[in-house]
């Protein structure tokens, strides 16, 4: 597969060893395993869309690197898809300013406003063709990001609690490409990280005071049940409404996601490949 060596990265652990870690890691407090990550991971990031998840996290490292006289220890990743709330723009400027993170913001290829979007790849794409949509203002961005910052791990805002495909995560994984990901507050309720983020004083998106919980793209977010708002079933449902996704892509297989694309933009392409095996 053409390219696909560039993208793989040279595993930091075994198999046996991310399993050993999991075991010791499990029932430990975020901030324990953020200080394990920091300790042991190379090219260590966290990829954020400061969600409240997110935001607790980084208050939660740059502590860790208070207390070890040191700014902050753990740079950011933002993929700017073109399509957030400005709300969502400001925390990323107010967050990265408040505790002096290095912030690295990427975009779709070859465009920086949503028009310009719209009229590379064709509007409203995520009506059209979703996982196009998902691969160009997710999935590209991010795996450009890793590659030229050198990421080998990132930390995440995932959680057990938000259900679907995160039900069953490991403080630990390992995708397709090798690269580690981090989930330091997966045993907490979205209750638990409120708590935290308001004993704090961390700063948070204000959608959040009027219902919203998961916030993501203009177009895919709405707020959630007003009759689950304070239960953890309520989180991610304003989500995608009325489809059956629960991802954008970021956690799905990379290698799929960008096969399905390649495809889809150059048949020909494809269709000689086929014709030459």
């Amino acid at each position: 597969m053409s390219g696909e060596s560039s993208d793989i990265l040279t595993p930091q652990y075994t198999a046996e060893q991310i399993a050993a870690f999991n075991a010791e890691l499990e029932g430990k407090t975020p901030q324990e395993i953020l200080i394990w990550a920091i300790d042991h991971l190379d090219g260590l990031y966290q990829t954020t869309a400061f969600g409240l998840t997110g935001t607790a996290a980084l208050d939660m490292i740059s502590k860790i690197s208070l207390d070890r006289e040191e700014i902050h220890l753990v740079p950011l990743i933002f993929i700017d898809t073109l399509h957030h709330f400005p709300e969502t723009l400001q925390l990323a400027q107010t967050a990265s300013e408040t505790y002096l993170a290095p912030l690295h913001t990427y975009t779709p290829p070859g465009v920086s406003t949503a028009a310009e979007f719209s009229a590379k790849y064709g509007d409203r794409l995520w009506e059209t063709d979703e996982a196009s949509y998902d691969y160009l203002v997710k999935v590209e961005p991010a795996a450009r990001a890793y590659k030229e910052l050198g990421v080998k791990a990132v930390i995440t805002g995932r959680r057990r609690s938000q259900g679907a495909e995160r039900e069953g995560l490991k403080i630990l994984e390992v995708d397709e490409r090798g690269l580690i990901k981090v989930n330091p507050l997966i045993s907490w309720t979205f209750k638990q990280v409120k708590e935290y983020v308001d004993k704090e004083g961390v700063p948070y998106n204000p959608l959040l005071d009027k219902g919203y919980r998961s916030i993501g793209d203009i177009h895919s977010t709405a707020a959630p049940n007003p009759d689950l708002i304070d239960s953890d079933a309520a989180e991610r449902s304003g989500r995608w409404q009325g489809k059956s996704k629960s991802e954008c892509g970021l956690h799905s297989n990379y290698w799929d996601m960008k096969k399905r694309f390649e495809e889809k933009s150059n048949p020909a392409a494809t269709a000689t490949t086929v014709e030459t095996l």
